[in-house]
């Protein structure tokens, strides 16, 4: 974690915002914090880690598979769902290569114009 310095800046004649009071509690806290960090106390922060909660173990486990580079992201596929049934069967009418692929062919009629019939 890193400190970051903010310099305030301040233009001659234009007030920004309300005066902040040196002694309040808020500020007195903020000023205790700030000397933590640069002494390099660690402060802890955020809501503490159940280390063996159910959560914790999913994400252990999802470092691990990370680290292998067939990792999967999103939901997991259901073989059993309608649409997974249907796109099987698909696959293998296309392997048999009794799967019609793209449009029908359009049926052309020849248009024998009025003159040629004449002829």
């Amino acid at each position: 974690m890193s400190v970051v310095n903010v310099l305030d800046v301040k233009v001659k004649g234009v007030k920004t915002g309300r005066k902040i009071d040196l002694n309040s509690v808020r500020q007195l806290r903020l000023a205790e914090m700030r000397a933590k960090v640069e002494s390099g106390v660690v402060i802890k922060r955020g809501r503490p880690v159940v280390e063996g909660s159910v959560r914790q173990v999913r994400i252990n486990e999802l470092a691990v598979k990370r680290a292998n580079p067939t990792f999967k992201l999103g939901r997991q596929i259901d073989p059993n769902s309608a649409r997974q049934i249907r796109l099987a069967d698909l696959e293998a009418r296309r392997a048999l290569g009794t799967c019609k692929r793209g449009r029908p062919a359009l049926n052309k009629v020849e248009e024998i114009s009025l003159i040629d019939m004449l002829k």
